[in-house]
């Protein structure tokens, strides 16, 4: 091999090992090299890839609904219900309920009778007068709220009786349970108006 030819090969080989080392550097320490900035910036590009999603989050689900359907149909359910708590924990992290409340605003939980029995006591009322005060009978016979949104929603989107609340809405919106597999059409009933539902789903898809 001749000596200039075996300069280039030498040089191109360090050429990719400074490469892929730069790299590796920059993907551990999450540096800008976009170029733009001009700056070593600690960007949390997570984050940002994250604000993306949920931007206009209400207008992708509706358009993404058909895709969501088919990927509930095909999932497969043992590796869907592994993901979910991490997935649940990072929509958790990512998005603050009291900034939106659309649960509360515009549906009702169902009052089981335990509901009703607890929060009655916390409220220092008679089971009969809570239900006449606040509930009645929906089509399918369960108590939910007379009004909308939720009479113990506050202002400020905090619920008055949180540590209290029905089981419907300790579980909600169900990201951490097989319900987002087994009841398909609330899931996706419920992404049309819950961002955690939508942002699960999305995460889900990316990793099929």
């Amino acid at each position: 091999m001749h000596l200039w030819s075996f300069l280039q090969k030498e040089r191109i080989i360090a050429i990719e090992i400074q490469k892929n080392t730069l790299s590796q550097i920059y993907n551990k320490l999450k540096l800008c090299i976009c170029g733009f900035c001009g700056k070593n910036k600690n960007h949390n590009f997570a984050a940002m890839d994250n604000n993306k999603l949920l931007t206009n989050w209400q207008k992708k689900t509706l358009e993404r609904t058909k895709l969501y359907k088919k990927f509930l149909h095909r999932a497969d359910k043992k590796i869907t219900l592994r993901a979910l708590p991490d997935l649940s924990e990072e929509a958790y992290e990512n998005i603050n309920c009291l900034t939106c409340a659309n649960c509360c605003k515009n549906y009702s939980p169902r009052f089981k009778a335990t509901d009703v029995k607890r929060i009655a006591k916390v409220m220092q009322m008679k089971e009969g007068v809570f239900i006449e005060t606040y509930l009645t009978l929906d089509e399918d016979n369960d108590y939910v709220t007379r009004s909308k949104p939720c009479p113990f929603l506050a202002e400020d989107n905090f619920c008055s009786i949180y540590e209290d609340r029905p089981s419907d809405c300790m579980r909600f919106p169900y990201t951490d349970e097989d319900v987002i597999i087994k009841r398909q059409d609330i899931t996706l009933k419920n992404s049309t108006f819950c961002p955690i539902v939508y942002f699960v789903l999305e995460k889900l898809m990316e990793k099929k």
